[in-house]
């Protein structure tokens, strides 16, 4: 699905890492640590499109990047579910309008798909439908994000820190939401500094863990 091949990405002069090379595949799943600064988020907007390598070539569904046309990065999205660090909503409409502005971008209906309210139980939020995002508590945002950006059916589910703001119970809660997407076949990315996340989820799926570390993507250590 993605394909990132002696990938490199300079920012403001700087070189922020070089040579890496990955493959995200049907079904797979992905933890990507390092430290702050070493460049996480913008290896995330690589995978989805969102900014366009310096160097070498990632691919998006078979594509080059660098050949995608505006009209072919946003459908290769439509494939990519995204939750950001910031889990930004529009305050003044409720949480299931939220949830469903992807579906209304692309012109469809969630009544059309019929899959609005089940995706609200699935995630735990069907009693809060019609709340305001404000009213919503840290954990219920994360997981309204999460419901956001698997509303299209997305092959591919891409997360920035999805636990970082939330306790560790709410943190479990979100992590077996991603692990049962996963077991559907999906592919799953999640951006962490959470150690105690990752080895939960290898508790419970086969994931690789990656750390970007001094300017390179590297396979983690037995320790994880």
């Amino acid at each position: 699905m993605i394909e990132l091949e002696n990938v490199a990405y300079s920012y403001g002069g700087a070189e922020l890492f070089a040579e890496v090379s990955l493959a995200i595949t049907p079904g797979s799943f992905h933890f990507l640590t390092g430290p702050s600064g070493a460049g996480k988020t913008t290896f995330l907007k690589l995978c989805y499109g969102d900014l366009t390598a310096t160097a070498g070539r990632v691919g998006l569904f078979g594509k080059d990047r660098r050949d995608m046309t505006r009209d072919d990065v946003a459908l290769a999205r439509r494939r990519i579910g995204v939750v950001h660090q910031d889990c930004q909503f529009l305050d003044h409409l409720p949480l299931a309008e939220n949830v469903a502005l992807p579906l209304s971008v692309s012109g469809r209906t969630a009544e059309a798909d019929g899959n609005l309210n089940d995706l609200l139980a699935w995630v735990g939020l069907a009693a809060q439908a019609r709340q305001l995002p404000p009213q919503l508590s840290g954990g219920e945002r994360q997981r309204a994000a999460l419901a956001r950006a698997v509303i299209m059916s997305p092959d591919l589910i891409i997360a920035d820190e999805p636990t970082g703001n939330i306790d560790w119970e709410m943190s479990q809660r979100l992590l077996t939401l991603l692990v049962e997407l996963n077991r559907m076949g999906k592919a799953v990315m999640i951006a962490t500094h959470d150690l105690n996340l990752i080895r939960a989820a290898k508790a419970q799926v086969s994931a690789r863990v990656l750390r970007l570390r001094g300017a390179r993507l590297v396979a983690a250590g037995a320790e994880l």
